[in-house]
């Protein structure tokens, strides 16, 4: 698409530069503008949303924070190159911004997971809970980075035992945002042990095929990975306003 495509929707009112950002990042994600390409001048910017050019200088200020635009001393404003997709990028800044939707999304992965619990604890056969037990173990003296692929191949396993197609389907589409979520909050917490137990207590329940014993733990894990990952969302937003107060 080209850059002249685009049709920038003007904000009638004053609004919040995360309002003013999220009309940035629609423009972003319409792919009128790809990795390493040069956003348009503020000038031009202030002119299609209806805004000042102080504001849209805020709001491209919030972005840079993020890592989503690259501002070059007199060249402009660049939206970076990265290695992830664009949906992954997108579901990421989401969490970031702290978008309502994205928030419902997690509060329903945790209903799910839930389900999955218990399912997967009723109906898994064969060799099954040995793959799972094999998982755990890996994650045990795994790495960061290792730590969280092992995290994710826990749940979809759970998800295949749980013999649900959809629950399985829903669980596999939103695996950018498990990645993401996971990642926040295991490098926030610097280490990987209390999550490493949180999984192991769930294998453990699910081996004994105690269904009840499965859902408790998984609702403890998701809970506490819940909290865990509001608070790295509050102390983004903290340096967010306080870049912007300078």
């Amino acid at each position: 698409m080209d850059k002249s495509e685009y049709k920038f929707e003007p904000i009638q009112k004053d609004s919040l530069v995360v309002e003013l950002t999220k009309r940035i990042l629609d423009y972003i994600f319409s792919g009128s503008i790809k990795p390493g390409d040069k956003l348009p001048a503020e000038r031009q910017l202030s002119e299609a949303l209806g805004v000042g050019r102080s504001a849209i200088r805020e709001a491209i200020k919030s972005l840079t924070v993020l890592g989503i635009l690259e501002v070059r001393q007199g060249y402009g404003t660049y939206l970076k190159r990265a290695d992830s997709t664009l949906l992954t990028q997108s579901i990421e800044w989401s969490l970031l911004l702290g978008e309502r939707q994205t928030m419902d999304l997690i509060e329903a992965r945790k209903e799910i997971e839930l389900t999955l619990a218990k399912l997967a604890t009723e109906r898994w056969e064969g060799l099954e809970l040995e793959e799972l037990h094999q998982i755990v173990e890996k994650m045990k003296d795994a790495n960061l980075t290792d730590f969280i692929e092992y995290d994710i191949q826990f749940h979809l396993k759970l998800s295949d035992m749980a013999r649900n197609s959809v629950l399985k389907d829903i669980l596999s589409s939103i695996r950018s945002l498990l990645r993401t979520w996971i990642k926040y909050v295991i490098e926030k917490a610097g280490e990987t042990a209390f999550s490493y137990e949180d999984h192991y207590a769930i294998y453990k329940a699910v081996a004994e095929r105690n269904a009840e014993a499965a859902v408790k733990a998984m609702a403890y894990h998701m809970d506490d990975a819940t909290k865990r990952l509001i608070e790295v969302l509050q102390e983004t937003e903290q340096s967010r306003k306080a870049l912007q107060q300078k």
